[in-house]
C-alpha cells in the first residue's frame, strides 16, 4: 500500500512510540509485505530466521525485535517489541476500515453500457470498466478495479479479506487487510466464487481469463491472461500462475507457488512445488500426467506380482 502523503521515517516511528537506528533521512512512501515491498516501504520481521531476507529486500526501513542487527547501507530500522501489532497499527492509521451500510459507496466510477444488479453491493473508491455484467448479489470490496467486458457472477465476493492469520498470547491475530484486488478485460468469474484481496498489495486476474464457479483465490495473488480454471479449484495467498494456465476441477494450489506458462493441471490433482510451463500434471503431490499414469498402472499389479513371489 502506498501512502498518499509521504513522511519521514522518524515521523512514523513516533506513532508506534518506537526508536529508529541507521538512515533517519529516509522518507517512507508505503507499507507492504515481504514480497511486495519496493524502494520507499516500510516491511516487519519478527522472527529471527527472516531478518536476513527483510533486511536484504528493497524496503528502505524494517520494523524488527532486535536492535543489534546490522543494518544495510542506506536502510533504517525501527525498534520494535511486537513489529506484527505496530505494522498492523500503521496499516490501521493510514487505511482504516471504512463500513458503509448501502449498496453503493462513496467515489464508484461506472463505465459506459456497464449492467449492475440492483441486490450487487460496492464498495466504496471502486472502478468499474464498459460493458461489464454484474448479476444478482455480487459483492464488491473497496478500492477494487474492474476492467471491460468483465462477467462476474451471482453471488461472488470480491475483495474479502486476507485469510492471513498470526497466534499471539494464544489466540489468532488478523492481518489488517488493506490491499485490492484487479481483474483486468474480458475475464468471467463464476457463481459462489471467492477473489481475497492482497493484504497490502494487489490480487491480479489477467485479462481473458475464465473462473468457473466456487473458485477460490488466496490474496496477493497473480493469475496471468488467458488462463481457465474448472469448479472448486483452491488457490491460497502469494500464487503465481503464468499465461495460459488450466487448473480443472478441484485442483489445489498451496502459498508461494509458481506455474509456468501453458501447463495443464488435471482434476483433484494437489500441487506440491513450481510446476514447468507447458506441460500436463496430475496426482497429489503432481507430477508429469505421463509418468504418474505409468506409476498407478505398475501398481495395479503389485497384487500379481506379489503372488508370483517364490
Amino acid at each position: 500500500m502506498k501512502i498518499v502523503k509521504k513522511l519521514s521515517v522518524e515521523a512514523l516511528a513516533e506513532l508506534i512510540n518506537c526508536t529508529v537506528n541507521g538512515n533517519k533521512d529516509i522518507e517512507v512512501t508505503g507499507l507492504n509485505e515481504i514480497h511486495k515491498v519496493e524502494p520507499g516501504d516500510v516491511v516487519f520481521v519478527d522472527h529471527e530466521k527472516y531478518y536476513e531476507k527483510a533486511l536484504n529486500s528493497a524496503a528502505s526501513v524494517i520494523i524488527i525485535n532486535d536492535e543489534n542487527v546490522s543494518i544495510p547501507k542506506g536502510k533504517a530500522i525501527i525498534i520494535s517489541d511486537q513489529p506484527f501489532k505496530d505494522f498492523n497499527y500503521l496499516t490501521n492509521y493510514f487505511q482504516p476500515l471504512k463500513l458503509n451500510p448501502e449498496t453503493r459507496g462513496e467515489q464508484v466510477n461506472i463505465g459506459n453500457h456497464t449492467f449492475i444488479h440492483s441486490t450487487a453491493v460496492i464498495g466504496n473508491n471502486v472502478s468499474i470498466g464498459e460493458h461489464c455484467i454484474i448479476h444478482a448479489n455480487v459483492t464488491i470490496y473497496d478500492n477494487a478495479i474492474l476492467g471491460d467486458h468483465v462477467v462476474i457472477h451471482a453471488n461472488t465476493v470480491i475483495g474479502a479479506n486476507a485469510f492471513y492469520y498470526k497466534k499471539l498470547e494464544s489466540k489468532y491475530n488478523p492481518m489488517h487487510t488493506c490491499g485490492t484486488v484487479i481483474i483486468k478485460d474480458y475475464v468471467e468469474i463464476g457463481a459462489l466464487s471467492s477473489i481475497d484481496r492482497g493484504v497490502t498489495g494487489d490480487t491480479i486476474i489477467g485479462a481473458g481469463s475464465k473462473l468457473d464457479n466456487q473458485v477460490h483465490v488466496g490474496h496477493d495473488t497473480t493469475i496471468g491472461k488467458n488462463c481457465l480454471f474448472a469448479a472448486q479449484v483452491g488457490i491460497a495467498g502469494c500464487v503465481t500462475i503464468e499465461d495460459n494456465v488450466t487448473l480443472w476441477g478441484q485442483v489445489g494450489v498451496p502459498s508461494d507457488i509458481v506455474i509456468g506458462k501453458g501447463a495443464v493441471v488435471l482434476g483433484q490433482s494437489g500441487i506440491a512445488k513450481n510446476l514447468d510451463p507447458e506441460k500436463t500434471y496430475f496426482g497429489s503431490p503432481a507430477s508429469e500426467a505421463r509418468m504418474k499414469f505409468r506409476e498407478l498402472a505398475a501398481i495395479k499389479k503389485l497384487p500379481q506380482i506379489i503372488e508370483n513371489l517364490p
